[in-house]
């Protein structure tokens, strides 16, 4: 995956702290340090609840309701000092490119959802989110789009292919690539061995967190199958193991969610060792036949420790190769360090969520568990060859931090995104066809016109290729298919639904952003109006939201277009 070392690595220390009693000469493969149990149990420990009875404790929590060129301040944007001292990367928004001179696109996937959360909870709280949150990939990809479900290993991916005009800038055109992984089945599933980390410092003692999280794991363990297991690590000043390896039977099962339920915050933060103890009990549990996983959870405000970035980024990267895989929640507001969590994420082979409500840690650890634990494709890499004789120029819409080179789609040793059960990912890219009046760049003085290479080739806008492996497999299996005039539609109302759902997210997500390839007269309003006409069956209610979220967005940037108005600000 695409690795922007200089805007993360200082955050990214702290998580990861070698321990101070590490000699010069010890290598940090080395099991950790013994450190005092943070939250041992009170011995004896009370009765455990039953799950039944957990899980309807567990339940009773509020949860969130559901149901021209403009220039880049289009949406105005919170002032800094509205953000607390959440951090979010700051990146540059992926550029026009020219086909004559770069014709070939390559990235990672990425199926993280946390961004879309973390704006909703902004949106609710009645403000705009900040623009270095909104990483559009993660807002499209957060919804289902009903792909065409493939049939399993052996294929392991639906490809869906649209072309159709942009609403939101006359004389380009959007081309909407959609993967669609296999799903498993319950019985089918491969066992999970999951270790637990769990941020136990004084800044998760508020209810969007600790408590919170405790909320969420009771669903998670209510998933469980007899044939997984569960551990649990904690960390505060120190690290402490709470829960053995532990097999998730419907008899231990109280036993578990009595540990979470004695958990209590408290202390500075040493995320380090917390995270050697996490993947020592996962080691200590490895089951090569099944999916061994370490979660943290985590409001990522890590305030202890600092050891050698590269050195700790490399740790990372060996217990990567041992199959373990590292995927993050975060939770809470004002301390938030979203780009610390992403970096994990990406660098463990996991994925990133933001529970900001009881009702999304549902869907995380419920309705879409099988796609956040159970992977069923690594490395995913996308590559996209434009035809220079049908497309001028192009961009792709978000995916900025998982940008890879050209030779990195054929190097199996370059690691890239993973995808799990049943989940999709879609990316979208602006074109101009050469006879666009709209082309942003002018052409060449000197340049000859670009022709079909061959007779075959004239139909078609680009071609796509799609590696990826087997899970703990070494080498990757390629597929492709050529994008062609068949894949085109003549208006945006006339494409598939998930194609029209998917358009009024990426506008939703430019216009949170500030983009400045959005015509001026596009807005909110636009976003609604699409968005109406796609909204499906909706079985949870997630579009319905959507469309409340844009309206809320819609009088968010009202509200903050007259406070910088009445304060003498420039628009």
């Amino acid at each position: 995956m695409n690795t922007r070392h200089t805007l993360w690595l200082a955050g990214f220390a702290s998580i990861l702290v070698i321990a101070a009693c590490e000699s010069a000469d010890e290598g940090y493969e080395g099991e950790p340090a013994p450190v005092e149990d943070a939250t041992a149990p009170p011995a004896p420990p009370p009765p455990p609840p039953s799950p039944s009875m957990a899980m309807e404790k567990s339940n009773r929590v509020a949860t969130a309701p559901t149901a021209g060129m403009a220039p880049p301040q289009q949406v105005p944007q919170p002032v800094p000092g509205d953000v607390d001292r959440e951090r979010y990367e700051d990146v540059e928004i992926n550029p026009v490119k020219l086909v004559a001179e770069e014709p070939v696109s390559t990235f990672s996937i990425d199926v993280d959802t946390a961004s879309y959360a973390v704006a909703r909870r902004y949106l609710n709280d009645g403000t705009l989110p900040p623009k270095d949150a909104i990483r559009i990939e993660e807002l499209i990809n957060y919804f289902d789009y009903t792909y065409p479900m493939p049939a399993g290993p052996e294929n392991p991916f639906s490809m869906n292919v649209n072309i159709a005009p942009s609403p939101w800038a006359e004389g380009r055109e959007l081309m909407q690539v959609g993967l669609q992984g296999y799903d498993i089945e319950l019985e089918e599933r491969p066992p999970l061995n999951l270790t637990l980390l769990i941020d136990v410092s004084g800044s998760m003692s508020s209810d969007d967190k600790l408590p919170l999280a405790k909320k969420a794991l009771a669903m998670l363990i209510d998933e469980m199958g007899e044939e997984d297991s569960v551990s649990i690590a904690v960390y505060a000043g120190a690290a402490g193991e709470v829960l053995e390896p532990t097999r998730a039977t419907e008899a231990n099962k109280g036993k578990i969610l009595a540990a979470f339920e004695n958990l209590s915050a408290g202390g500075s933060t040493a995320g380090g060792e917390g995270l050697r103890l996490a993947y020592s009990l996962a080691e200590r549990n490895l089951d090569p036949d099944g999916v061994n996983r370490v979660m943290l959870l985590t409001d990522g405000d890590f305030n202890v420790g600092i050891a050698d970035p590269e050195r700790l980024e490399d740790f990372v990267s060996r217990k990567r190769e041992t199959g373990i895989y590292l995927s993050v929640m975060g939770f809470g507001t004002g301390n938030y360090n979203d780009a610390l969590m992403q970096k994990i994420a990406q660098t463990g082979n996991g994925t990133a969520g933001y529970v900001d409500s009881l009702n999304e840690a549902r869907k995380l650890l419920k309705d879409d568990l099988s796609g956040n634990l159970f992977p069923i494709a690594d490395d995913v890499k996308i590559q996209v060859e434009f035809n220079p004789a049908r497309v001028a120029e192009y961009r792709l819409i978000g995916y900025e931090t998982r940008l890879l080179n050209r030779e990195d789609f054929n190097n199996d040793a370059v690691d890239a995104g993973d995808i799990g059960a049943g989940t999709s990912v879609t990316a979208i890219y602006e074109i101009t066809t050469t006879d666009s009046d709209a082309r942003l760049i002018d052409e060449s003085r000197y340049a000859e016109a670009p022709e079909a290479t061959n007779e075959d080739m004239s139909d078609e806008y680009a071609f796509l290729k799609l590696r990826q492996k087997a899970p703990g497999a070494d080498s990757s299996k390629l597929v492709t298919r050529p994008i062609t005039t068949a894949d085109y539609e003549a208006g945006i109302e006339e494409s598939p639904q998930w194609a029209r759902f998917a358009t009024a997210v990426a506008g939703y997500g430019q216009l949170l952003r500030g983009d400045p390839y959005t015509a001026k007269e596009y807005d909110f309003d636009d976003v609604i109006a699409l968005a109406q006409t796609a909204r499906g069956e909706d079985e949870f209610g997630y579009r319905a939201e959507f469309i409340n979220l844009a309206r809320l967005a819609k009088t968010a940037a009202a509200q903050a277009r007259l406070e910088r108005e009445g304060e003498g600000r420039p628009q």
